[in-house]
């Protein structure tokens, strides 16, 4: 990737924004990759419960952090 704003950055944010760390994937950061759809995902899955619903905002934070992450990234991690 060139750096922040470049045409690679915006591919990975658009990624994330589908699925949450498949940008940080194409990256090729797979570590930060792993964390942001697992966090997510079970974030949004206890959050479909009733008991905790308030895990869907958890979830939608990181999901938000990994869209940002992936459009902001520089190059060195």
């Amino acid at each position: 990737m060139s750096g922040q704003g470049s045409g690679g950055n915006v591919l990975a944010a658009i990624c994330s924004f589908f699925i949450p760390g498949l940008g940080q994937l194409v990256q090729g950061r797979i570590g930060k990759a792993l964390m942001f759809f697992i966090v997510t995902a079970i974030s949004y899955a206890l959050g479909a419960t009733v008991i905790l619903f308030f895990m869907w905002f958890v979830g939608a934070i990181f999901h938000l952090w990994a869209i940002i992450d992936a459009a902001t990234y520089k190059g060195s991690d």
